[in-house]
This record gives structure tokens, C-alpha cells and sequence, in this order.
């Protein structure tokens, strides 16, 4: 499978491809919809998962925060505050003194 590369306009898409290619899925089996019990993922595969994420969109999410996830939307939801904090941060940086 070829990745594209990780945007907000295709978080969505990247969140689903991801979790296919982890849990070997079939891209049909993946919705936004999905929960993790649906799709098999563990408190195990989540940890593995996480860091897969992270890196593709280049941000960090805080472990009591990642912990409440249960469902791809709730990934997806993460992912698009994160990314879009990071933006906010980057368009207006720190006054110099």
C-alpha cells in the first residue's frame, strides 16, 4: 500500500489507512464509525498505534488524553485538535525580548 502523506484535508483517510495496515484489515472493514472493539484493537495495539499517529501528522498527544480514545471518530477528533493547536502556535509565535 502506498501512503500518502499525512494532511488535515485527509486525516480522516490516513487515520483509516493506518489502522488497516496495523491490524491487517481490509480497507472495507475501516469507518469512521468503527469502534476499537469492532476492529480488534487492544489497550496493547493502541499503544503501538499511537505513536504511528503521532508521527504522521508530526504532533503529540498526552497520554491521559489518548487513553479515552474508543473509536476511529475519537482518533480523528484527537488528531484534528491537535493539529490544528500546532497550527495555531506555529502562525503566531513567541514575542522575542
Amino acid at each position: 500500500m502506498t501512503r500518502q502523506p499525512a494532511t488535515l484535508e485527509n486525516l480522516e483517510q490516513r487515520v483509516i489507512d493506518l489502522i488497516v495496515e496495523h491490524q491487517r484489515l481490509h480497507p472495507g472493514q475501516v469507518t469512521i464509525d468503527s469502534t476499537f472493539a469492532n476492529l480488534g484493537i487492544d489497550s496493547f495495539d493502541w499503544k503501538e498505534l499511537l505513536p504511528e499517529f503521532e508521527e504522521a501528522f508530526d504532533v503529540s498527544i498526552p497520554n491521559d488524553i489518548a487513553k479515552y480514545a474508543r473509536s476511529v471518530r475519537d482518533v480523528v477528533a484527537m488528531l484534528r485538535k491537535a493539529v490544528a493547536m500546532l497550527r495555531k502556535a506555529v502562525a503566531s509565535p513567541m514575542p522575542v525580548a
